[in-house]
């Protein structure tokens, strides 16, 4: 791994559960939109596309055809080798058998696994139970899909030593710290060193991504390619560029991240670099 340790994996999270073409028309919500988006940050340095989908009327959902549909979109694009990640946790409320059922039949490489329950945007109850982690646990070794670890508090960390001590989960992990969201860790640099040190406690060897949603995007992103992570970008997390500028784009974000890395003596990682980093089998 030794030559692979300035690289940085970007990961563009195209769509999200939340923007709207209210919030901004640039984000891509249909099917089409998505994985056209995806195959152009892919080309502008992004290793992994963490994908979400909408219903017809354009919110969270967990619909598998538009998975489906997303995935095959991207699939057929013979020269791209983005690593796939898709989401469990569509938005708030929804079945469980829906929540699984994409990556258990589509089987990407990774998944995302929110490993604990929280208070959602001070408006909802986002559940993510013992019982449906351990089955989403041991669904994804069951199809070999890589768990991102999603943590928004320094709690989940340890809930991911908890299963990983009971096989549920299996080491390397691979974390994404989650910052700034209302109802979890606020985003900061300290916050940031504070949950990168209890992670390296209670799961050496694993590896990790963060991000800053609003205000702390840019301070999250600065110091995770300091701190030796890698980094995840997107309209999931951020609709503006800048204070008061909207995105026209995921593609901003994914050039940006990339000059960033390559302006601090590391490069952006390819997917095949991302599959070692990450001990993926393609």
């Amino acid at each position: 791994m030794s030559d692979l340790k300035n690289k940085r994996i970007i990961t563009v999270a195209t769509t999200g559960a939340w923007p709207t073409k209210e919030n901004t028309p640039n984000v891509p919500i249909e099917p089409a939109e998505i994985a056209e988006e995806v195959y152009h940050c892919w080309k502008e340095g992004a290793a992994v596309a963490h994908i979400h989908v909408r219903n017809d009327e354009g919110k969270a959902a967990m619909e598998f055809d538009k998975f489906k549909e997303v995935v095959r979109l991207i699939r057929e694009r013979k020269d791209c080798d983005v690593i796939l990640n898709l989401t469990t946790s569509g938005g708030v409320g929804l079945k469980e058998d829906d929540r699984i059922r994409p990556f258990h039949e589509l089987k990407p490489e990774m998944a995302s696994y929110d490993c604990g329950t929280m208070n959602w945007l001070h408006s909802a109850v986002f559940e993510n139970n013992p019982q449906f982690l351990e089955r989403l646990g041991l669904l994804m070794q069951e199809v070999n899909v890589k768990p991102e670890i999603e943590v928004f508090d320094p709690g989940m960390i340890y809930n991911a030593q908890y299963y990983l001590k009971k096989g549920v989960l299996k080491a390397p992990l691979h974390f994404q710290m989650c910052m700034g969201c209302a109802g979890g860790i606020a985003a900061s640099v300290k916050n940031l060193v504070f949950m990168k040190e209890a992670m390296e406690s209670v799961a050496p060897g694993s590896t990790w991504s963060a991000f800053g949603v609003g205000a702390g995007a840019m301070e999250i992103l600065y110091a995770t390619v300091a701190m030796g992570g890698h980094i995840r970008v997107g309209m999931e997390d951020n609709v503006l560029y800048s204070k008061g500028v909207l995105a026209e784009n995921n593609m901003v974000f994914v050039k940006r991240a990339k000059r960033i890395i390559e302006e601090f003596g590391c490069e952006a990682a390819t997917p095949d670099e991302a599959r070692a980093i990450l001990g993926l089998v393609k």
